[in-house]
């Protein structure tokens, strides 16, 4: 058998027995996924009438404070599910199996592959319930074509391998369950400090560019342009070079990791 063969075998074994835990044990992410949920109808309801006036000159109401927020809200989701993600890997580091694992005759990089493409599955799964709810509420994107949609789509899907490789070098590094969710929670805070749910001209001087340069605010900007059909500007290669750098840091972080560091 080929490298490439065992490699693919062994990474389709390790997505099934990551996707059976997600199933047998739902109540970590559907507390995950409670949080962008509670925060897009708290948002609406409770915050929207007011907030809705710092957005489109002041006479925006709450169906366009709705549309506003959505985008920030999808990637606040990606966040909160792969906090999942590091949780589970440091379960599996602490509790045993990996050693159980290195012992075994199967490729080597299957573990951290089977969590990941999990983890994105997840997350898209997750963002078409969370997007659902949207839809109940209000919310409506009429004027994106379907190579917008496919766009929006894949900006998703990348952002979710990015972050989940993030997560996973958390879990890596965490001594235990509870330390990899604390780790992993600046990309769930991350979401509430960028332009999610106000402009950021609306924001401090001061605050405005912690809002601006980080990899939230381009890529929920680049969501709201496709979806909504604002200006993109310079935010779509800049949502792209995060996603692309997230990705590549957090792959080779977790690799040395995983390779050097058995529990």
């Amino acid at each position: 058998m080929s490298s490439l063969t065992l490699a693919v075998r062994d990474s389709s074994t390790m997505l099934r027995r990551n996707l059976l835990h997600a199933r047998r044990y739902p109540s970590l992410t559907l507390n995950l996924l409670l949080t962008p949920v509670m925060l897009l109808l708290l948002f609406v309801y409770i915050f929207g009438g007011v907030m809705s006036a710092g957005i489109g000159g002041g006479g925006a109401g709450r169906s366009a404070y709705i549309a506003y927020i959505v985008p920030g809200i999808l990637l606040m989701t990606i966040g909160s599910t792969v906090v999942g993600t590091a949780v589970s890997v440091s379960n599996d580091m602490t509790e045993g199996i990996i050693a159980r694992f290195r012992t075994m005759a199967i490729h080597r990089g299957s573990v951290l592959i089977g969590h990941v493409i999990g983890s994105v599955l997840q997350s898209v799964a997750s963002v078409v319930l969370v997007g659902a709810v949207a839809v109940a509420i209000g919310f409506r994107s009429t004027d994106a074509t379907a190579l917008e949609w496919l766009a929006a789509f894949g900006l998703l899907v990348l952002f979710a391998l990015a972050l989940t490789w993030i997560a996973v070098g958390m879990g890596l590094i965490s001594p235990n369950a509870e330390a990899a969710s604390n780790n992993a929670m600046p990309l769930i805070l991350l979401p509430l400090i960028s332009s999610a749910f106000v402009p950021i001209d609306a924001m401090p001087g001061w605050f405005q560019p912690i809002a601006e340069y980080q990899p939230f605010t381009p890529a929920i900007e680049t969501l709201r342009g496709l979806l909504l059909g604002t200006e993109i500007g310079h935010n779509g290669w800049l949502a792209l070079a995060w996603c692309l750098g997230l990705a590549v840091l957090g792959y080779f972080w977790s690799a040395s990791k995983f390779n050097r560091d058995p529990r």
